[in-house]
């Protein structure tokens, strides 16, 4: 460990960590950096949320549905080219680069809707952007944080580190909610690109610290290398694994059910607020609640809940939480329980089913974490959330109406929450049926 390592380690920070949550003093700069890099980049998302969701509203449900498809469409897209980054680029390169990108189409976007009026061919490519990377940042940070650390340290630290993104998640609307009115929708874009290029300077951090870790030494430039192998390696790696393809359907499952709660919020919001800046102040309002119920539930009780109880409560809680919160919505229809449901849902996803979702991972190789689970992490998901806004219209449009989506939501929670058992109860046995050639787990060095 290097001298910088020991003096943080040895920080009154490392000890109030280590009092707060199961961290060790070893781990707090990596914990530390995580915790960091995921604050500004979930931040910078959730700052520009909002008015992805305004846009959302001044489309309408139907047009949204079809953007959708088109959300899709670009996530399976995006799949072949960042096979490609990720075979022939380094982590060092490609994964502050990708912040930096970010940065620069929010900054571009926040120029061409400078004025307040929302251009609808705009509004759709900036609609579909957001709704493909925000994703594919997010299965990027944890493939690299699954390098980081070892199986034992995800349970414990995971939960700590997905924190940083709550409370990013938690500044950033806030943040929006206070400034709307007096920078507009353009002032918010502009506020989530500096978000990312802070991001930029955390990310290298964290690289840092990767490479100067005792274990690797001067094997850090190997470490480093492109991953290499085929441009759509982890389509073949899901197929060939049926405990990958059970996360698969897992990822399907949660999108249907975010699918069938968004879609309803957005009919109430249309609704009730006729205003752009209104709606976009309670979007905004309506995150902060939801990180603020997370960040405290992720410090203080994911980590000790998975090291005691294992993955398998981490990912079932929720889903069975939600075959009751859809039967209410179904037998009120009121936009009081829809609220407390939708808060609730997203609360405890972020807390429990996220930080459990990537242990799943953890016990995998690199080309299996970073191209089979982005793979499901982007197009499988996006792909069930345009299945899912069909479906929703299809049966919100019938004689059912609002009741039948609800009943369905309930129906697939019950699965959803059947497959979350049968992965927690394989992964805590450490019985991933994984061979060697689909993504056996490799050692491990972590902080």
């Amino acid at each position: 460990m290097s001298a910088e390592q020991n003096s943080a380690a040895s920080s009154g920070l490392g000890r109030l960590l280590s009092r707060l949550a199961p961290i060790e003093p070893r781990e707090t700069p990596a914990v530390v950096a995580s915790f960091c890099l995921f604050f500004f980049m979930w931040a910078g998302y959730f700052a520009v949320r909002p008015v992805r969701e305004t846009i959302g509203t001044v489309l309408g449900r139907e047009q949204v549905a079809n953007l959708w498809i088109f959300t899709a469409a670009f996530s399976v897209l995006i799949i072949p080219l960042y096979g490609a980054i990720v075979a022939r680029f380094p982590r060092s390169i490609f994964l502050p680069a990708t912040y930096g990108v970010v940065a620069f189409v929010l900054a571009a976007i926040g120029v061409a809707m400078q004025g307040g009026e929302v251009n609808q061919a705009l509004g759709k490519v900036f609609y579909v952007f957001i709704s493909v990377v925000n994703l594919f940042l997010i299965s990027m940070f944890w493939s690299f944080l699954l390098e980081l650390f070892e199986s034992g340290q995800t349970k414990r630290l995971f939960g700590v580190i997905a924190a940083g993104g709550s409370a990013g998640a938690l500044a950033g609307p806030l943040v929006s909610d206070l400034t709307v009115g007096f920078v507009g929708n353009s002032g918010i874009l502009y506020l989530g690109a500096a978000l990312f290029v802070a991001a930029i300077v955390c990310q290298r951090i964290l690289l840092k610290i990767w490479t100067e870790r005792t274990n690797v030494g001067p094997n850090a430039a190997r470490e480093d290398r492109p991953i290499g192998g085929s441009l759509f390696g982890g389509i073949t790696l899901i197929l060939k694994s049926p405990y990958i393809m059970g996360i698969a359907l897992f990822v399907v499952f949660i999108a249907t059910v975010n699918t069938l709660l968004y879609f309803e919020q957005l009919r109430l919001v249309e609704i009730t607020f006729a205003d752009n800046t209104a709606r976009t102040r309670v979007f905004a309002r309506l995150d902060w609640i939801v990180q603020t119920l997370t960040v405290l539930s992720q410090i203080f009780i994911t980590g000790r809940v998975a090291s005691r109880f294992g993955v398998t409560a981490l990912l079932t809680l929720v889903p069975l939480a939600m075959v009751g919160g859809f039967l209410a919505i179904a037998a009120t229809g009121t936009f009081a329980v829809l609220a407390v449901v939708f808060v609730l849902r997203r609360a405890c996803e972020y807390a429990f089913v996220r930080p459990a979702r990537e242990m799943l991972w953890s016990r995998l190789d690199k080309e299996t974490k970073y191209k089979a689970k982005n793979t499901v992490d982007v197009p499988i998901y996006r792909g069930a959330d345009a299945i899912a806004a069909q479906i929703n219209n299809v049966v919100a449009s019938s004689t059912v109406g609002v009741t039948g989506v609800a009943l369905l939501g309930a129906g697939v929670a019950a699965a959803w929450g059947v497959l979350g058992w049968w992965l927690g109860r394989k992964s805590d046995k450490g019985d991933t049926g994984v061979g060697a050639g689909a993504g056996a787990a490799q050692p491990s060095h972590g902080h």
